[in-house]
């Protein structure tokens, strides 16, 4: 499954559950040149989720064989280390997803 589409599907189940959604796009610069724009460190995971019940989720999002980058770890680490709840998820982990959006953090 495409990152795009799996992503698609997070988000519809995010806002199905009442989350809003953070996700910053890529940009083309030039003809077949892509750019997602930002300011700071590199690597900030793919969503931010919040529900004013439920939490606040920082996602990254990446296909069934796809790694971290060095950088996602650091955000990875220093967001849980600061208290924060932090997922990898991949499209095998569809319903775990969706369990974890329909309820309150543990």
């Amino acid at each position: 499954m495409k990152e795009s589409y799996f992503q698609s599907q997070v988000i519809m189940l995010a806002k199905l559950h009442g989350w809003l959604v953070m996700h910053t796009r890529a940009v083309e610069i030039r003809p077949g040149v892509w750019k997602t724009p930002l300011q700071g460190h590199a690597g900030f995971p793919d969503l931010v989720l919040v529900h004013a019940s439920r939490g606040l989720i920082f996602a990254e999002l990446k296909s069934d064989k796809g790694k971290l980058s060095a950088m996602q770890v650091v955000w990875s680490e220093t967001l849980t280390i600061a208290g924060q709840e932090v997922y990898c998820w991949r499209p095998k982990d569809i319903q775990d997803i969706s369990t974890r959006l329909a309820r309150k953090p543990i």
